[in-house]
């Protein structure tokens, strides 16, 4: 061996040898060594080693690795072998030739070997400009940031091939430790967001690039990159004023599309948030008023010029006018229609049964003492509730505003940011957390809740004291859990509630048009206690003070409501499909997450372009409970439609985003009504911030719908049966059908014929499909036994005359027009299935057969009947 180990290649041949056979650790170590020993120049001859063999290039442990790796311990214990001077740079050139190839664990003990630190920077620098033009952007940034040589480049050059191949990450790290790189970058960033800057002007450049995904290189992927980099980095927004206008400009779109499209928010809140918004900006202000002008009247945009002081030059047609018009009084019949308004919406909502006089605003340590005194009792029963200002696209947890605590006869408001202000200023940051941990931790205390887990999450990023509350709590019910198997029940659980009527009869057309649906524990109120929550508030600024009124009412009425469902759970959990041991089955357990909502295998962080969506590299030993679709509840960002579809095929719950939707909406849906993120690419790491562990997962984005669908059911364990094919409407989600016999849906369709404009276009929920698709779809059959029939009530009004539409009770007209020629005839059918909330009508056909056998791999057994429909 000795005289093999003369030869640097003879040496390697010895090693292979031992290395093909698998011999010992220990030997081949030995043998290693020995051969170091023996040779003149053993640094040359690592290099003539891994010159000589390709082995080394793969990823994974090599032997080029392995003997390199046992140099550099060798040469600790011999450091008389270290060169210098002109050697040791011939050396160096040598091993940058190999640098260039080499896996990353390779580079580290290279480096460290050949001294790569103290060698010439100018040659240094000039090697990775080589690699960089050679078109090598990766390897010339990762020997850059191993060498260190940032400070000395252009930024700007390094980074824009590498954001154009998707290598964020690589990015990040090459500024990460340079805070003069990272605010540059930024700059950088920001100056491409510019109004009128052609993007087109940087990628043209670059067009050859592999890898080049310039479809992702655009405005808003940098907006969301530039917002993450400010957080990573903590650099003061104030340095991309660019990125800053755009989203406070979509943070404006998106309040105009509450107030004034959606109708969810009331005038006082919304203008909190457009004031908060706009703030001096006169860029900001100059939008406001065109915004105003589109969605309301000149009155109003010149009353916010006024306020905003702009000058006229500024002011769209109209409004200078307007403005000369305008008489400082306040209009009094305005107040006293909004007052009238008001009166009016407690007809139609909840109502808090406890006087004003009993919810309480505690902001001092002091005030909380009596609390704590009435909820730390055994045996005590407290609905809890969070509130928080609303992200609007801000990364990272919400820190919580406001903590609610209902007990019988009162509730209390914790106003938090305060009472944390105080514990910084008096010392005592332990105190309050105490107590609250100790109410979470008594398992001989109720804790009612909805989404408590959410709630935890953002509690603990408000005050660290609180971060391991979930992990402690005992006896909690999220009441999530329950609305869950509310809907799951085979029972229609809707009739132990009180008969809903979800909109009064005293109400406008108009009113009944824009009147949104009711989801989360709005719709669980409604359901058990007979009237919704009015969440008009809920995108209130929590943090502003003092709080108005109407937040007041609303917080102590979220936190309120718990008791009373709960309270009529309990009494008679039977005629809702429940368990009849509910308070037993779902006190004291530890978990706070529902089936549904099961810790799954930890996501491991994807790179942002979403390309791999892995587990956790550590395999967990109990995957998540098998759960059925009724279970799980998604909402799908807006480039996932094809999946949301799919998913709503195969009976899971499933919102989608518009085109038009922010990416920030899919947290607030998925917090509010428990729902999981499913998303892709960028937006991932944005929104997997915002919440609960395993909440979020990003799905493959270069696979089809269908495989992405069956990626996430076997992520989840979600198990379809026979029954959830088609249980949903996959237009608009609704598991609710009206069964109609032929014979009536012909005299349906022959009255929408001599009524023109009938069918689809008078439905109130408007249907637009694609030109393929036509208004038939497959639905299991609808009968008294199935949760997906429509309640015996819900019945068909007209056409009694020649000329009437037919439309449901509660006004959906049937898209009976849309059926097509023939279908009627035939023979085989009986039935028709009409979704009573978009009017689509459904019959059975062959497409079920063909869906079964897309879905089979994630299919089981049942022993429900089911029948073959059509969705063309």
């Amino acid at each position: 061996m000795n005289n093999a180990a003369q030869d640097p290649l003879l040496l390697l041949k010895a090693l292979q040898l031992l290395w093909t056979k698998k011999e010992m650790k220990k030997q081949l170590k030995e043998e290693i060594r020995r051969g170091f020993a023996g040779l003149e120049d053993p640094l040359a001859g690592l290099l003539d080693m891994l010159e000589s063999s390709g082995d080394w290039k793969g990823k994974g442990h090599s032997l080029g690795y392995y003997i390199t790796a046992e140099l550099q311990l060798w040469i600790k214990e011999h450091p008389a072998v270290q060169q210098s001077g002109i050697k040791l740079k011939k050396l160096q050139a040598r091993v940058l030739r190999i640098l260039a190839q080499c896996p990353a664990n390779l580079l580290d003990p290279l480096i460290s070997i050949y001294q790569l630190h103290t060698a010439d920077r100018n040659y240094l620098l000039g090697h990775v400009s080589h690699l960089y033009h050679k078109g090598n952007y990766k390897e010339a940034a990762i020997l850059s940031i191993k060498l260190k040589l940032q400070p000395d480049q252009d930024v700007e050059k390094m980074c824009t091939p590498l954001l154009l191949q998707d290598k964020m990450n690589l990015v990040e790290d090459y500024v990460g430790e340079y805070p003069e790189l990272q605010s540059k970058l930024l700059q950088i960033l920001d100056t491409w967001c510019e109004p009128g800057f052609n993007i087109r002007d940087i990628t043209r450049q670059y067009q050859g690039l592999s890898r080049y995904k310039p479809d992702k290189f655009n405005r808003k992927m940098l907006s969301k990159l530039v917002f993450r980099l400010l957080d990573r980095f903590n650099v003061d927004p104030a340095l991309c004023p660019n990125v800053i206008n755009q989203r406070h400009l979509r943070t404006l779109n998106y309040l105009f599309y509450k107030r004034f499209v959606e109708k969810t928010m009331t005038q006082e809140n919304w203008t909190d948030h457009v004031q908060s918004t706009v703030g001096e900006n006169r860029w900001l202000q100059g939008h406001l008023i065109q915004l105003l002008v589109s969605h309301c009247d000149l009155n109003t945009a010149a009353r916010w010029a006024r306020r905003c002081n702009l000058p006229k030059e500024m002011l769209p047609y109209g409004v200078a006018d307007e403005l000369q018009k305008l008489q400082i009084q306040e209009r009094v019949e305005e107040a006293a229609k909004a007052e009238n308004y008001e009166e009016s919406k407690k007809k139609d909502y909840y109502q808090l049964p406890i006087p004003r006089a009993n919810i309480h605003f505690l902001q001092t340590w002091e005030e909380t003492l009596g609390c704590w005194e009435k909820v730390l009792q055994p045996g005590q029963v407290v609905g809890i509730d969070m509130e928080w200002r609303p992200s609007f696209g801000m990364v990272g947890k919400p820190r919580v505003s406001l903590l609610q605590i209902a007990l019988k006869d009162e509730v209390f408001l914790f106003d938090l940011p305060r009472l944390l202000e105080q514990a910084e200023t008096e010392g005592e940051k332990e105190k309050l957390p105490h107590f609250i941990q100790k109410l979470y931790s008594d398992a001989a205390i109720t804790k009612l809740g909805y989404g408590m887990s959410g709630d935890l999450s953002s509690l603990a990023a408000t005050w660290s004291a609180l971060k391991d509350t979930e992990k402690q709590a005992r006896g909690v019910v999220d009441l999530l859990t329950v609305d869950k198997q509310l809907q799951k029940s085979s029972i229609d659980w809707k009739k132990g509630g009180q008969k809903v009527d979800v909109l009064s009869p005293e109400q406008s057309y108009e009113e009944r048009e824009f009147r949104q649906p009711e989801k989360g524990l709005s719709l669980l109120v409604q359901h058990v206690l007979g009237k919704p929550l009015d969440k008009t508030e809920q995108l209130s600024n929590w943090e502003k003070r003092p709080l108005r009124e109407e937040q007041i009412i609303y917080a102590a009425s979220d936190a309120y409501c718990l008791l009373e469902i709960y309270e009529k759970l309990c009494k008679d959990p039977a005629s809702f499909g429940l368990s009849s041991d509910l308070s037993g089955s779902l006190v004291g357990k530890p978990s706070l997450k529902p089936r549904a909502k099961k810790q799954l295998n930890k996501q491991e962080v994807s790179s942002p372009s979403g390309q791999q969506c892995k587990g956790s590299k550590k395999e967990t030993t109990c995957p998540p409970a098998p759960i059925s679709p009724k279970e799980f509840s998604v909402v799908c960002d807006n480039m996932l439609q094809g999946l949301g579809r799919y998913l709503r095929c195969l009976g899971v719950d499933v919102r989608m985003l518009e085109n038009d939707d922010d990416h920030r909406k899919a947290a607030e849906i998925a917090r509010q009504e428990g729902r999981v993120i499913l998303t892709s690419g960028l937006p991932y790491q944005t929104l997997q911030s915002q919440v609960a562990e395993g909440r979020c997962f990003s799905v493959n984005c270069s696979e089809k719908a269908k495989e992405q669908a069956l990626q996430v059911l076997k992520h989840f364990n979600v198990q379809v049966s026979l029954a959830d094919i088609f249980s949903r409407c996959q237009v608009c989600n609704c598991d609710k059908y009206l069964k109609v016999s032929r014979e009536r849906m012909r005299q349906l369709v022959e009255g929408s014929r001599q009524a023109p404009g009938a069918g689809g276009a008078g439905c109130l929920v408007r249907c637009e499909e694609k030109p393929s698709q036509s208004c038939d779809a497959a639905m299991p059959a609808c009968d008294a036994a199935q949760p997906s029939c429509t309640p015996q009530g819900e019945r068909l009004e007209g056409p009694e005359q020649p000329g009437a539409s037919a439309a449901l009770v509660g006004g959906t007209v049937l898209q009976v027009a849309a059926i097509p020629p023939g279908v009627l005839d035939k023979a085989e059918l009986t039935d028709f299935y009409c979704c009573t909330r978009c009017g689509k009508v459904f019959w059975e056909g062959s497409h079920f057969g063909r869906v079964v056998s897309q879905f089979q791999d994630v299919l089981v057994a049942s022993g429900d009947e089911q029948r073959v429909y059509e969705l063309s």
